[in-house]
């Protein structure tokens, strides 16, 4: 089966509440690329044609979103509608990559009661969602989050990540395994993320997405999955352990 027909038949990943696996946003967004390289001949012009045809799948509203049955078929016809166009009447030079794709910002509110919670303790709780995700254990994950724990995900508008913050325990749990169905070459491990532990996925050895968890007593309050490219450049840069 070609990738597009493989791609294309991915409509069962395309739930709005819960996301789509990371393996098949990265594979989406190749795709384009690949399409986009095709038509216009650079690399650059082809990763600024991608942006804004995300910019524009953000612009929609969530119920315009909701009803788009196959997401990567609404996204190669406006990929190719813009690559049309920028062949006719290229933009302005320098403008590659000007356009940022629009996506709310994250505000965090950390909850005023929240345990205080020892690094022993923020370690344990980290390497058991570990062992949770890793065995896609519903089961497992669910005591490990509080009642109203809440994910962000952060694409940058360059992966199509859930646009929300997602809350409550069932959701975030399913939106943590839904995002992390690990295809073959994936591995999550421990790692240390901005002082703490948190938790590192990598596509063979290429860094593809960084969890930071806020952990209160012996609970997951908060998750923050990054998987924007840009942002991730350095962990693979510097090919982190």
């Amino acid at each position: 089966m070609s990738q597009t027909a493989r791609l294309s038949g991915l409509s069962h990943v395309n739930r709005v509440d819960d996301g789509s696996p990371l393996a098949d946003l990265l594979d989406e967004r190749r795709h384009l690329v690949a399409l986009a390289h095709r038509m216009l001949g650079s690399a650059d012009d082809a990763e600024s044609a991608v942006d804004e045809c995300y910019r524009r799948w953000y612009a929609l509203s969530d119920r315009e979103r909701e009803r788009i049955r196959v997401p990567l078929t609404w996204l190669a016809a406006g990929l190719g509608r813009i690559c049309r166009a920028r062949r006719v009447l290229p933009p302005p030079e320098g403008s590659a990559g000007a356009a940022r794709p629009t996506v709310p910002d994250v505000i965090v509110v950390r909850p005023r009661d929240a345990q205080p919670t020892t690094l022993r303790q923020h370690d344990a709780v980290v390497h058991a969602v570990r062992r949770a995700l890793v065995a896609a254990d519903v089961d497992l994950l669910l005591p490990l989050l509080a009642p109203d724990a809440a994910a962000f995900f952060d694409g940058g508008g360059k992966i199509r990540t859930l646009v929300a913050p997602v809350h409550g325990r069932d959701r975030v749990a399913r939106g943590l395994l839904r995002l992390l169905d690990r295809g073959p070459h994936t591995t999550l491990a421990a790692h240390s993320v901005n002082g703490r532990t948190g938790l590192v996925v990598r596509h063979g050895r290429r860094v593809v997405a960084v969890l930071s968890l806020d952990v209160s007593g012996t609970e997951a309050v908060g998750v923050w999955a990054v998987v924007n490219p840009d942002k991730l450049r350095s962990w693979n840069a510097g090919r982190h352990p």
